[in-house]
């Protein structure tokens, strides 16, 4: 039992990163659009 929750833990904690990543990209992506000098 106590393998199974340090296991959802882990793995909530990885998409919990992986999730903070997306939005980091988006958020950069949306910024190098917003200031890009191609018109």
């Amino acid at each position: 039992m106590k393998k199974l929750l340090i296991l959802a833990v882990v793995a909530l904690g990885g998409f919990v990163v992986w999730r903070r990543l997306q939005q980091d990209r988006e958020e950069l992506d949306l910024w190098t659009e917003a200031t890009s000098t191609d018109s």
